[in-house]
């Protein structure tokens, strides 16, 4: 009975939370104030000090992510309600999580670029986002070397850094834009296309696909591909290009919220008519 009663109170108060957009916002706020703070003690302090380690599928991990991890599990339920799903955590004990997370489930990665992090390269994010009912709600975006935190609540707008996003109007024509995509794990042929054939003017590549998303909700890029994002990859970054009018969607159309153990292509764009001609392009060419 008291843990009927105790669900019970989590979900009202967070459905109150969806009906106020801007009580949300104060929350991605605070948060943003969470991990300014969180990177500056965990991550800054181990910028081109710590040695990688590899997990069980060959990923890079180091101390700084298990840290910044370890402080974000604590602190972040006392923002909202719900467990902390993180990217350095086994497959079994994410499947759990995702499972008992319906009525409020934080999806974290302590370091988007690792390999970034570790090569010194200033591009790399802690990226995280709020999910109720398997959808982000709220997510912050925070790359501590340049200080850029891009947030958004649902319904209350996207940010950069107190800006609203996106900082230009981008074009609505696939042969002027400029692309972000990651040709790893795209099907040869397409890969072959996008090199040889490519539909836009100009690509690029960084290496913290968080980052990339927040970019293209700013408008730096205009589209976007990725041949396979987990969830952490995307669910901050989808919501924040989401609440900056851009659209998104899995290469093959199913739903991008099915769980953490799901790999997606993704395909995103800063406008509904360039998103409509760019998907159309990668699907014609698949």
């Amino acid at each position: 009975m008291p843990s009927s009663l105790h669900f019970s109170r989590t979900a009202q108060s967070a459905n109150t939370l969806l009906a106020a957009p801007c009580v949300l916002l104060n929350k991605a706020r605070l948060l943003e104030e969470l991990v300014r703070k969180i990177a500056a003690a965990e991550i800054l302090p181990r910028y081109l000090k710590v040695s990688r380690g590899r997990k069980a599928d060959g990923s890079l991990f180091t101390e700084a992510d298990l840290a910044t991890q370890r402080r974000l599990v604590e602190v972040l339920p006392t923002l909202l309600p719900g467990p902390v799903l993180g990217e350095e955590m086994s497959g079994e004990m994410q499947a759990r999580l995702w499972s008992a997370g319906r009525s409020g489930l934080w999806c974290i990665d302590p370091i988007d670029g690792t390999t970034n992090f570790i090569n010194g390269i200033p591009f790399f994010a802690v990226s995280i986002a709020w999910l109720f009912d398997c959808k982000p709600r709220l997510g912050v975006v925070y790359n501590p070397i340049s200080e850029e935190c891009f947030l958004a609540a649902q319904g209350a707008g996207a940010f950069l850094n107190d800006e609203a996003l996106p900082l230009r109007r981008t074009t609505r024509r696939l042969r002027e834009a400029v692309a972000g995509f990651d040709l790893k794990q795209v099907s040869s042929h397409l890969g072959d296309e996008l090199v040889a054939r490519p539909p836009y003017f100009s690509q690029r590549n960084f290496g913290s696909s968080a980052l990339e998303w927040c970019f293209l909700a700013a408008g730096r890029f205009d589209v976007y591909m990725h041949g396979g994002q987990m969830l952490w990859d995307y669910a901050a970054g989808q919501l924040i290009l989401s609440e900056a009018q851009g659209q998104a969607c899995s290469l093959d159309g199913s739903t991008l919220f099915a769980g953490p153990a799901v790999k997606r292509s993704i395909i995103a764009a800063t406008n509904p008519l360039l998103f409509v001609e760019w998907r159309n392009w990668l699907q014609s060419h698949s």
